[in-house]
C-alpha cells in the first residue's frame, strides 16, 4: 500500500510540474458542462456493424427498452454514488469466470456515455484473457499490456467504436502471465491516477479478472474509487459472494451488486417484482456483507450449488 501512494503522489508531483492541476480522487467533484458530440481526430475509430453487437449482447449500443431500460436503472444508482462520493473510477470484477462480468461492464459503460455530462473510457484490465474488445469484432494488435511492458503511447492504443458517442475503449493487449505484478506496478498506479484526473468529465470503467481466480484483482483494487460485483442467478454459492465481498473491501468500497442472467420465474416468483428490479439488487453503502446471499436466495433460491469454471 505505501509502494502505490508513493507512486500515486509522485504521479501528482509531474502533473503540478508540468503546469497542470494535482486533481483530485474522482473526476466528479464539481458540476461538468454538457459533454457534445465528440469528433474522434487523435483516437483511432472502428467500424462495428449494429447487427454485430446485437449478436454479442452489446443491447445498450443498439436497443431501447426491456433490457437497455435494466442497464438504465443500474447507471442511475452508480452515478448516484459516484457523484455522492465525488469518484470517477470504477472497478467491474466478479467471483469467478463466466458470470457475466465483462458483458456487464460494457453494457454499463456505454450506458454511462449516453449521460450528455460524462465521456466513459473502459479499460480492459483482464490482463491474463483480454476479451472485451471480442464483442466489438475489433482485432487490435497493442493495449494496455504494451503500455505497461514497451512503452507504446497511450494515445496509439484507444480505440472509439463507431456510433457510440462519448465512449472510448483502452484494450488490453497481448495477454500476460505476470499480470498481477503489472497490474501492482508504480507505473499502472500512474497511469491510473493520470485517466482519473485528466478530464473532469470522464469516468473511468476498468474490466478486472475474477476475484477469486487470481490475485490480479486484489492487487488493483486499491488504485479505483470503487467497485462492482457480478454475480450469476442460481449459480454463484452465497459463500462465494461472502467470501468476495470481504476481500474486496480490503482495499476499495463497493459499492453494489448486479444480479446477472436472471431470466426465470418460478410460479412462486410470480408476485416478485418485474425483471428489471430483480435484477440489478439495490446499491448500498458498504453494510453488503450479510445482506447479499439472504437477499438473493429470497429472489432464486438456488444460491446453494457450486459454480462451473
Amino acid at each position: 500500500m505505501e509502494r502505490i501512494k508513493q507512486a500515486l503522489e509522485k504521479a501528482r508531483e509531474e502533473r503540478l510540474k508540468a503546469g497542470g492541476t494535482a486533481g483530485t480522487s474522482g473526476g466528479t467533484a464539481g458540476p461538468v458542462a454538457a459533454v457534445s458530440q465528440i469528433m474522434y481526430t487523435h483516437t483511432r475509430t472502428e467500424e462495428v456493424p449494429l447487427k454485430f453487437l446485437r449478436e454479442m449482447r452489446v443491447i445498450t449500443a443498439v436497443e431501447s427498452g426491456g433490457f437497455t431500460d435494466a442497464y438504465g436503472i443500474l447507471r442511475t444508482q452508480v452515478l448516484q454514488r459516484l457523484r455522492e462520493k465525488q469518484w470517477n473510477a470504477l472497478a467491474v470484477t466478479s467471483p469467478e469466470i463466466g458470470e457475466g462480468k465483462t458483458l456487464t461492464a460494457i453494457n454499463l459503460a456505454i450506458s454511462l456515455a449516453r449521460e450528455v455530462d460524462y465521456t466513459v473510457l473502459l479499460v480492459d484490465a483482464d490482463l491474463r484473457n483480454p476479451g472485451v474488445h471480442t464483442y466489438f469484432g475489433i482485432h487490435p494488435e497493442r493495449g494496455l499490456s504494451d503500455y505497461l511492458l514497451d512503452d507504446v503511447p497511450l494515445a496509439e492504443l484507444l480505440i472509439h467504436p463507431s456510433g457510440i458517442g462519448r465512449f472510448v475503449i483502452l484494450p488490453g493487449g497481448k495477454p500476460l502471465e505476470n499480470s498481477s505484478e503489472m497490474l501492482n506496478s508504480p507505473k499502472m498506479a500512474r497511469l491510473v491516477d493520470e485517466l482519473k484526473t485528466r478530464y473532469s468529465s470522464r469516468i473511468v470503467l476498468f474490466d478486472l479478472p475474477p476475484l477469486l481466480s487470481t490475485a490480479d484483482t486484489l492487487a488493483f483494487s486499491p488504485y479505483v474509487d470503487a467497485a462492482l460485483l457480478v454475480i450469476e442467478e442460481g449459480r454463484t454459492p452465497a459463500q462465494e459472494i461472502e467470501r468476495a465481498t470481504k476481500l474486496l473491501l480490503q482495499n476499495t468500497n463497493l459499492i453494489g451488486t448486479v444480479l446477472n442472467k436472471s431470466h426465470t420465474m418460478k410460479p412462486s416468483d410470480r408476485q416478485s417484482p418485474p425483471w428489471p428490479e430483480r435484477a440489478f439488487d439495490r446499491l448500498r453503502d458498504n453494510r453488503l456483507l450479510g445482506r447479499v446471499g439472504a437477499k438473493l436466495q429470497a429472489w432464486s433460491g438456488r444460491l446453494s450449488g457450486k459454480a462451473r469454471s
